[in-house]
This record gives structure tokens, C-alpha cells and sequence, in this order.
């Protein structure tokens, strides 16, 4: 009799069940939080080290230019002709286009739609 005294309603289960709202809480922040932001980092990184010469980037400053040297640890754009500044790659924000691809055309959006600018 003494020893059902001591053991609560519930037991072992009753215990896990009062933990099982931080475990629930805990997963929920790691599969919206966590794993998208490790995702997002890899792909930067990815990005950033994928850069050559030839490609048109934009730096996470906003300043537009066309990469002409690269080493590990930084790239050398040039933002005007003349104008060469040297970049950390972290610093590159986007890749607009790839050396190998061409620019899109701004011009062809109105003239997929039939109206020209005259």
C-alpha cells in the first residue's frame, strides 16, 4: 500500500506527456527556423563561389558591375569603364546574369505585347 501511494496517476507517461509541448515546440522552430536559414546560407555560399569572370553581379551594398579577376577570398568587378574595386565574395548579394548567358532584352517586353515606344 505504501508503494501505490508514491506513484502518481499518471507514471512515467504522465510525465513525458508534460513534456511533449516543448519537444512539439522545439521541432516546429527547427523545421520553420532553422533548416530553411541553413538552406538559404548554403545556396548563398554556393553562389559565391560559383562567380567568374564575365558574370554581372550585384554587391549586398547595391552597387552593379561586371566581375574581371577572382581569387579565394575575393572578387575584382568593374562598376564603370576604368573603375576596378576589389570585393570580399561575401559581399556579393546576387548574380544578374552569367558570363555564358546573355542579358535579357528590356526592349522585347513591349513588343511581346503589341505596343511599341515611339
Amino acid at each position: 500500500m505504501l508503494l501505490a501511494q508514491q506513484q502518481p496517476d499518471g507514471g512515467a507517461f504522465g510525465n513525458l506527456l508534460g513534456f511533449l509541448p516543448i519537444i512539439l515546440l522545439i521541432a516546429a522552430m527547427y523545421f520553420l527556423l532553422i533548416r530553411p536559414n541553413n538552406k538559404r546560407r548554403r545556396e548563398q555560399l554556393e553562389l559565391q563561389a560559383s562567380v567568374a569572370p564575365g558574370d554581372e553581379i550585384r554587391t549586398i551594398g547595391g552597387l552593379y558591375g561586371t566581375v574581371v579577376a577572382t581569387d579565394p577570398e575575393s572578387v575584382t568587378i568593374q562598376a564603370a569603364p576604368g573603375v576596378e574595386l576589389r570585393f570580399a565574395r561575401e559581399a556579393i548579394g546576387r548574380v544578374i546574369s552569367k558570363a555564358d548567358q546573355p542579358a535579357e532584352e528590356t526592349t522585347g517586353e513591349s513588343e511581346a505585347d503589341g505596343t511599341s515606344r515611339s
